[in-house]
């Protein structure tokens, strides 16, 4: 069956729209963060990979970063250990980094391996001990309880942050014409493993590689106005006013600031996508209007 002419001529002008786009992201790299519902719905697992791979294919690099927080609380639960969340961090004790090194550094990323490989594509899944890549500090974390009181010192177990990059081992898989696939556990000084946040290490895997573009894949359309209208094409200043007067809030906060600080790093642009959309990445990289909100 063929094509009606009015479907062939969007198909025509949105090939023909991507074709700029293609060019000037040929051998850039683009980081993206890879979560939430296109996680777990299947029609979006499978739109995200063939997105992956097309990007490889047309001359893009394609580094992805994945969370799993839903992924480890059902095998937590199904263990019979209950998840314990301080200031929206999971408490994770010895028992419980076991759990998380087992979901994001085996299931979670060796599903997301097999998906690009089987959509055509030659992914390799890493954490962040792998080549050293990922080296962590444990997370300090203060609780005020509003009393005047000094700000009590709240210890979560192996839960970490960023203290270096190293992706040596990213640049060969790159430069190998494979795509990189990261589960966010780092490395201590003192050989521990630390579960840290995925938006956080993919900003910072973003800085180091100097990335063209850095994608967080979100449950929301983007960052959204007072008035629930999407917010884009936004310069660093004009977020940080966002901040200030509190129309950025709540959850939206760490994605932003972890956006923010990869654009004042050197990664040329940022945006904050709805994950739950078909293709997000290749409509949001390839189209003139995109899908979510741009930071540069």
């Amino acid at each position: 069956m063929s094509l009606s002419p009015e479907s062939a001529t969007n198909v025509a002008r949105v090939l023909s729209e991507a074709l700029p786009y293609i060019r000037r992201f040929r051998d850039k790299t683009v980081v993206i963060k890879y979560g939430g519902n296109a996680m777990v719905d299947e029609s979006l697992k499978q739109s995200f990979a063939r997105d992956v791979v097309l990007m490889k294919t047309v001359g893009i690099n394609p580094v992805v970063v994945h969370g799993g927080g839903p992924q480890i609380g059902s095998l937590l639960k199904r263990l019979g250990k209950e998840s314990e969340f301080v200031s929206g961090m999971r408490v994770t004790d010895a028992e419980t980094m076991d759990v998380v090194e087992m979901v994001l550094g085996g299931l979670v990323n060796k599903e997301i391996v097999n998906l690009i490989n089987r959509h055509g594509g030659s992914a390799v899944g890493l954490t962040g001990k792998d080549g050293d890549l990922i080296r962590a500090r444990k997370l300090t974390v203060t609780q005020d309880d509003g009393s005047g009181n000094p700000p009590e010192i709240v210890d979560i177990g192996h839960v970490g942050e960023v203290e270096s990059i190293d992706v040596s081992v990213v640049d060969m898989l790159v430069q190998g014409n494979f795509i990189p696939v990261i589960a966010p556990i780092g490395v201590g000084e003192d050989g521990h493993s630390y579960n840290i946040n995925a938006d956080l290490v993919a900003g910072k895997v973003a800085e180091v590689l100097g990335a063209e573009k850095l994608i967080l894949l979100t449950n929301t359309r983007g960052l959204l106005s007072r008035e629930g209208e999407l917010l884009t094409g936004l310069s660093t200043s004009v977020v940080d006013e966002l901040i200030a007067d509190g129309t950025i809030h709540g959850g939206m906060l760490p994605k932003i600031r972890c956006a923010l600080e990869a654009v004042r790093s050197g990664v040329t642009s940022a945006h904050i996508i709805d994950g739950r959309v078909k293709h997000a990445v290749m409509v949001e990289l390839f189209t003139d209007e995109g899908i979510g909100t741009l930071i540069r």
